[in-house]
């Protein structure tokens, strides 16, 4: 499917003009949108447009790491968005010419939606070229990061505040799988805006450097927000670790502590369990008592004597 926005001279905005006939209108920019597009309709970028064949790949297989190319006329950058159930990447390849912006993605961008209705109801924006409405998406699809990541955060906080058990374990591990998704999505964003600033071949006026300038300073702040629940969630693993590892001494301890007291009772036992024929305590009378108290009197010996190293504490 393909959608297009022209920007007239006279400064109209009309929407849905084909594609062959932008070049008859007199227009200031035109934004076309491909969306999970056919294999004719995917041709008009090399038909109609003349994008390089590279760019035209990149679009096609998906999924790109999100870059910038430069081409003679237009810089070529791939964005991505976020899916909101999954938190999945998804790709946004964006043409951006002088007068011209085609954006190209196979799943559907609310973000894309979002920013066509807001050009069609505010006009302000209007004269400020192809390149303004490039920032406008990237805005859109930055703050559409943020979302996730509060929602993400609060969960952490919830868990924080609750006792560690399997349970929550889980919970965090499910949460650090996502925090894991959002940093491989943001981090290679502020990669690219990075470059973006710091380049001498995409010309961005000075009024408008201040607005890519915040989108960065958002990627930055997102990148903090991950990092910093990453490090909880590292705090409540290694504590439910070092939990488990000191239950498992505690039991270790009583193994120890019941097998120090029944070794030497098993040994006495061991021995009158013998079937020799001549062993004189067995005809003595009391022996029987005797050794019975012999063993109460080791056990309890062995037993005051650990208390007193402190293997009960």
């Amino acid at each position: 499917m393909i959608s297009t926005m022209v920007l007239t001279s006279d400064y109209k905005l009309k929407k849905d003009v084909p594609v062959e006939q932008l070049g008859d209108h007199d227009i200031s920019w035109y934004w076309v949108d491909f969306y999970a597009p056919s294999e004719d309709e995917a041709a008009l970028l090399r038909t109609h447009f003349q994008f390089h064949p590279l760019a035209i790949e990149d679009c096609l297989q998906y999924l790109q790491r999100p870059k910038l190319d430069y081409y003679d006329g237009y810089d070529f950058f791939v964005l991505h968005t976020l899916n909101q159930h999954t938190l999945a990447a998804e790709e946004v390849d964006v043409f951006v010419g002088k007068n011209f912006i085609v954006t190209f993605h196979l799943s559907p961008s609310n973000e894309i939606q979002l920013l066509q209705r807001r050009l069609m109801e505010d006009s302000t924006v209007w004269d400020k070229g192809a390149l303004y409405i490039f920032y406008l998406l990237m805005d859109k699809i930055v703050d559409e990061y943020f979302p996730n990541i509060y929602k993400i955060e609060d969960n952490v906080n919830e868990a924080e505040m609750k006792e560690i058990n399997p349970d929550l374990i889980e919970d965090v591990f499910e949460i650090r799988s996502q925090l894991h998704k959002l940093r491989r999505t943001i981090h290679p964003m502020s990669e690219l805006l990075y470059r973006i600033l710091n380049s001498e071949r995409v010309i961005i006026p000075k009024d408008q450097r201040v607005y890519f300038m915040d989108i960065y300073d958002h990627l930055l702040k997102l990148l903090e927000i991950v990092d910093s629940n990453r490090e909880m969630t590292n705090d409540m693993r290694d504590s439910y670790i070092s939990l488990n590892a000191h239950r498992m001494n505690t039991i270790m301890k009583t193994l120890t502590v019941m097998t120090s007291v029944f070794i030497p009772l098993t040994f006495i036992a061991s021995i009158y369990g013998m079937n020799f024929e001549y062993m004189p305590e067995l005809s003595w009378r009391w022996s029987y008592y005797v050794v019975l108290c012999v063993m109460f009197v080791i056990g309890t010996t062995m037993l005051i004597w650990l208390w007193r190293k402190g293997w009960f504490k």
